[in-house]
């Protein structure tokens, strides 16, 4: 008889929970699942069950981000124009609107449903701010089609809004939903001059970063959400540290980041559990679909990291749901850094020495 290794037996248990609580969650739904009904269908016990996964919450969340391909952008190998780009994205979408026949539990787990999932403050103010930075990365990748254009945010605002609600309308009504009628109008989006600027009434008022000569001891890399590769945190550039409730403040350091400059968005938050499952998830099934708008190695957009380790390597050990801060790090040093609201743009705006 082979006998396990403790860690061996930790992922065995870890994916019979995941499997139970996939059939369980596909035939009762979120709000109907049991823990116990889980545990039994595993042939295990129940605190085997929370012994992985502290809560239904954070097991239903990772069912889903179990259920999203792993990251990384493949590319398309041709470089759609803006419209053929919303279009692709609208489709990649639609493509897991429940199908005829699926049952209301089974539809929402296959639209990844949310709905009655964060009925909380923290979740729903995380939850707003993911969906933020998805607007953000979206956008980023829309005006890499159509770079004279200039700020798409709200284009991506837009889209968004439109195929959420389709989602929504699809999962209380199925089978209203056209989703090439869908797809259609978000081609048609693209026309819309929306007079987008990027100009938030804070940032006068953000003081400087401060002027320091720190030793810069780069963590290990961590693997990119965005196109699935290692980073690495050598290279001189702005590495800003948000938490959960603070993800809008990404742009802050992209539109002011220099030419040259590598832009590194780390995520924290104090419920890595439920609030971290809950960004991997949005930003994986973001990154799914825009494998057909982007060409290979088109991304120029930030770097996107979850977890603490960069925040610790960085001297930001308060890493809540609220923090914002930011390290500008040159020749192996770090020469800014701030704290506080406009933390990333002060850092991104630092003189160079």
């Amino acid at each position: 008889m082979v006998r396990l290794t403790r860690a061996q037996q930790q992922e065995r248990t870890r994916a019979a929970v995941l499997a139970a609580a996939e059939q369980e969650f596909a035939e009762r739904g979120y709000n109907d699942a049991k823990i116990d009904r889980i545990a039994e269908r595993a042939e295990l016990t129940r605190g085997a069950v929370y012994s992985n996964f502290p809560s239904k919450r954070a097991l239903y969340l990772a069912v889903l981000v179990d259920s999203i391909e792993p990251a990384g952008i493949a590319g398309t190998p041709y470089s759609p124009g803006l419209a053929e780009a919303l279009g692709l994205f609208a489709r990649a979408r639609l493509d897991r609107l429940p199908l005829t026949g699926d049952t209301a539990a089974g539809g929402k787990l296959r639209l990844r449903s949310l709905a009655g999932v964060f009925d909380d403050e923290p979740g729903r103010t995380a939850l707003a701010q993911v969906t933020r930075l998805e607007a953000l990365l979206l956008a980023l990748a829309l005006e890499s089609r159509a770079p004279r254009t200039g700020r798409r945010v709200r284009l991506a605002e837009l889209v968004l809004t439109l195929l959420n609600g389709a989602g929504h309308l699809a999962d209380a009504a199925p089978g209203f939903v056209d989703p090439f009628d869908v797809a259609r109008a978000c081609e048609h989006l693209a026309g819309l001059d929306l007079a987008d600027t990027w100009d938030p009434p804070h940032l006068p008022f953000v003081p400087l970063a401060d002027d320091v000569e720190e030793p810069w001891q780069p963590p290990a890399s961590s693997p990119d959400e965005i196109t699935g590769r290692q980073v690495g945190f050598d290279a001189d550039g702005v590495i800003a540290v948000l938490g959960a409730g603070r993800l809008e403040a990404a742009e802050e350091a992209v539109r002011a980041a220099r030419p040259g400059d590598r832009v590194t968005v780390a995520v924290v938050t104090s419920d890595p559990a439920e609030i971290g499952r809950l960004i991997r998830l949005r930003i994986g099934d973001l990154v799914g679909c825009l494998r057909g708008v982007l060409a290979p190695d088109a991304w120029q957009g930030p770097h996107l990291v979850l977890g603490s380790a960069v925040a610790s390597a960085a001297g930001i050990l308060d890493t809540g749901d609220s923090t914002e801060a930011a390290v500008r790090v040159q020749a192996g040093k770090i020469v800014a850094r701030a704290r506080g609201r406009g933390a990333a743009y002060a850092v991104a705006t630092a003189e160079h020495r």
